[in-house]
């Protein structure tokens, strides 16, 4: 295939995030200089996002077999590539008093971001496991990264290793499968196996493509940290640096499950009923596991961990109504709660990341009392994030879930609805520990500083946030028009 310069322009958001890396790259090969590590970064991160956004409604490219820039992708792009920018502020703070070198940090997200990028822009197996892979890589390093720290993230190598032990054990499911697609299809594309199990065209019959959907199934379910393939989730979460937790916990789950979304779609997987049977059974088991194990912990990293796994089971619930369910009303409820579930988990990780640092993380539930008579405003920021989470009214979660049961209700997913509900009810209790914790007395002696310099751009971050929670959940309809113009594209 011969690329033109024409060709090249719907991959120029691509293109921007890799020039941002390679040039942080030469700057610290230069001089280290941790604010304009960082800055570069930032502005990239800026720069490739107004690009992105700007692209979307006009570009709509299968670049080459491997990549698909059209509206969706350019729309996750978006997504991505703002709340790594986002990110990128929160850790400011956080790794400013690091005994250490700080400027690669920057350097490994910025190459887990290019990943990211090429994640939400496949249809191809080849682009998703390169984008996969090059994600996970950079993250092993961000998991570990404050080893040498005293007393941050308390098992920060034993949380890489884990992540990476499991993390390759995913991949061989998820290459077994594309063995067993690519033995049916002849191609490593995202097409239809229906068509070649039914007999109208040679293949290997019906068991091998449920065989091979299952299995990458299951590589992705524990990506996303779908039960049962969720326990190295709490464990990881906790052990990273809180920053690497972040970025584990949005966008990585974000591009995970736009691939799957575009994979479901593609495959038809949804016509075989023993694939829609487990994808219930593990919705429903992820929903319940993750909020009823969530009321045990009283770690806030764990519990915000068992939190995602029930997210994820929601929004599972919506890639299966999307068989059921006439017209693009499902792909719209992923979208926007995946979007929605973003900005949630910044927000919630965000707090912890500006009251902790490289050298000191604080994140037990009692380590946060009284902070309302600390730091009123970030107390009213987690409030929302936390209420956001449970679904409560005027915030864009309470939106987001309706969605996915409006999704439902078309889909007919009775059951399915009510392990919603139930769950619902479940984190409601969790979620409002941490905020009564919150407005009980301050201890007499502060166990961690709020403020500083070197924050104030993490506030105004926090406060964007709040923002886009609180206009998200009182008036989405821009968003909900701009998820339905681009939701076809799937």
């Amino acid at each position: 295939m011969n690329m033109t310069l024409g060709d090249l322009i719907p991959l120029t958001p691509l293109l921007l995030v890799t020039a941002t890396a390679v040039i942080t790259m030469t700057l610290i090969g230069i001089r280290r200089s941790y604010p304009l590590t960082a800055g570069m970064t930032i502005g990239g991160l800026l720069v490739t996002t107004i690009f992105a956004a700007s692209m979307i409604g006009d570009t709509n490219a299968q670049v080459t077999p491997l990549m698909i820039v059209d509206h969706y992708s350019l729309f996750f792009i978006v997504v991505t590539c703002a709340s790594a920018m986002f990110i990128a502020v929160l850790s400011y703070p956080y790794l400013f008093s690091l005994n250490d070198n700080k400027e690669e940090y920057y350097l490994l997200l910025g190459v887990a971001t290019i990943g990211a990028v090429v994640m939400v822009s496949s249809n191809h197996f080849v682009s998703a496991i390169l984008g996969l892979e090059t994600l996970s890589m950079s993250l092993y390093g961000m998991v570990a990264y404050t080893v040498h720290s005293r007393d941050a993230a308390k098992y920060p190598l034993e949380a890489a290793v884990k992540y990476l032990v499991l993390s390759a054990a995913a991949s061989g499911f998820i290459l077994f499968g594309m063995a067993l697609v690519y033995a049916q299809t002849g191609t490593l594309s995202f097409s239809s196996l229906v068509d070649l199990s039914n007999g109208s065209t040679p293949g290997l019959g019906a068991a091998y493509s449920i065989v091979a959907l299952l299995l990458i199934f299951a590589g992705v379910a524990f990506k996303l940290s779908l039960a049962p393939f969720h326990l190295w989730t709490p464990d990881v979460y906790e052990g990273s640096p809180l920053p690497a937790t972040t970025y584990l916990a949005t966008i990585g789950k974000a591009g995970m499950f736009v691939v799957l979304l575009r994979f479901i779609e593609a495959s038809d997987a949804l016509s075989f009923e023993s694939v829609v049977t487990v994808l219930s059974l593990v919705a429903a088991a992820s929903i319940l596991a993750g909020n009823l194990l969530a009321l045990l912990q009283d770690n806030l990293k764990r519990i915000l961990a068992y939190s995602s796994i029930a997210h994820m089971g929601y929004i599972l619930i919506a890639i299966i109504a999307s068989y059921y369910s006439e017209g693009t009303v499902s792909i719209e409820a992923v979208t926007f709660y995946l979007l929605a579930y973003v900005v949630m988990s910044l927000g919630a990780f965000g707090v912890a990341s500006v009251v902790s640092s490289s050298e000191k993380e604080f994140d037990v539930i009692a380590d946060y009392q009284g902070l309302f008579w600390r730091d009123p405003w970030l107390a009213v920021i987690f409030t929302g994030m936390l209420l956001s989470l449970a679904g409560i009214p005027l915030t864009v979660g309470f939106i987001g879930k309706f969605y996915l049961f409006f999704a439902g209700v078309e889909a007919a997913l009775w059951v399915l609805l009510s392990v919603l509900i139930i769950g619902s009810g479940i984190g409601l209790y969790y979620y409002l520990r941490i905020v009564y914790r919150m407005v009980l007395p301050a201890p007499e002696q502060v166990s961690f500083r709020v403020g500083g310099m070197e924050s104030f751009s993490a506030y105004g971050v926090l406060s964007i946030l709040l923002l886009l929670l609180l206009v998200l959940g009182v008036y989405p309809a821009p968003v909900m028009d701009l998820i339905e113009s681009i939701a076809a594209f799937v």
